[in-house]
């Protein structure tokens, strides 16, 4: 097993160095010209070149591309083109916030999603089982800036029982970063009424971002348990006599959460690099926002930096997978 990590770990390089090259070369391509927009708006032709002589965009792209794997191995993302602030520091900011709302939502999609995949896929009500996969069809094909949309009208505009967008009050300070999750961190500090306003603030757009990834879970796990459940182990398991718990609980579901723990896996690796719509509908200032504002203004330090976290969650997220199958099945063995 720790040759096959070692080995996924090493393997990581050059998909990381390929992921560099892409997003160099495409943030080059697109239109715009970053030293205009480091220099500002009413920076003058002279001004805009002595900028763009400062951060070495007039040499060529290999060269710039060198210099940046270069500073890259020192652990330097570089210098954002608009704030003028560290990459790396930024993202330590906003990375923190994204992963406190993936975090949510699949606590969500894992607590709702496999026990009504469980209930459904083992279940005899066919009535039952066309509900939930009626509403988990629902929750994949629901536009989330739509959802979104709905849960702030009816949560705060009708019902006014939670707050419209935000991490925390304004009259509230957020609790000694640590991690800088503030549910995390009020949490540390004992602070339970500052945990309580994070909590109310992240419920919102985590029932977005999760409605379809809940819907997702559900749908998988109800799948794998219908095809489980046809086994002749299940049959013979039945025919000794244990009770239909013990069935589903010892023998079923170990082998059924297979797929899901796959698809839990991904999942997690796109919430992390996809949240920006959700971020921007309630303002949560994560690293979907940080993209954006990179995007638009041709900040390719940041663009740069953004994906290359991303890719790394994703890629260790994934190898975290690989590793949990060990524990729900002792037969997969890696090499």
């Amino acid at each position: 097993m720790i040759q096959y990590i070692l080995r996924r770990l090493v393997l990581m390089i050059p998909v990381l160095i390929g992921v560099t090259i892409l997003t160099f070369v495409l943030s080059n391509l697109l239109p715009g010209d970053p030293a205009r927009e480091a220099a500002g708006r009413f920076a003058t032709r002279e001004q805009i070149e002595a900028v763009r002589e400062r951060l070495g965009l007039d040499q060529p792209l290999p060269v710039q591309y060198g210099r940046y794997i270069g500073r890259l191995v020192r652990g330097d993302l570089g210098e954002s083109l608009s704030s003028r602030q560290e990459v790396r520091t930024e993202l330590g900011r906003y990375f923190p916030a994204t992963l406190e709302l993936a975090i949510a939502a699949m606590t969500l999609a894992v607590l709702i999603g496999i026990p009504l995949g469980v209930l459904t896929g083992a279940g005899r009500s066919p009535w039952v089982n066309s509900a939930v996969m009626f509403f988990s069809l629902l929750g994949v094909g629901m536009p989330v800036f739509w959802a979104g949309l709905i849960f702030q009208l009816v949560f705060y505009g009708k019902l006014d029982i939670l707050p419209l967008s935000g991490r925390l009050s304004t009259q509230v300070m957020p609790p000694p970063p640590v991690t800088r999750m503030y549910t995390v961190d009020a949490l540390i500090a004992g602070q339970w009424e500052v945990f309580l306003d994070a909590l109310r603030h992240l419920v919102l757009p985590a029932l977005t971002l999760g409605i379809a990834r809940v819907a997702s879970v559900a749908r998988i796990t109800h799948a794998s348990m219908v095809s489980v459940m046809r086994r002749d182990y299940i049959r013979t398991a039945r025919a000794k006599g244990l009770a239909e718990r013990a069935v589903l609980t010892r023998h079923a579901m170990k082998n059924a959460l297979l797929p899901t723990v796959t698809t839990i896996g991904l999942q997690i690796g796109w919430l992390l690099g996809g949240t920006l719509l959700v971020e921007n509908i309630f303002s949560w200032g994560g690293i979907g926002t940080y993209a954006w504002v990179g995007i638009f203004r041709l900040d390719i330090p940041v663009i740069m930096g953004i994906t290359l976290v991303t890719t790394l969650t994703f890629m260790v997220v994934n190898l975290l997978t690989d590793i949990a199958y060990t524990f729900l099945n002792p037969r997969i063995a890696y090499q």
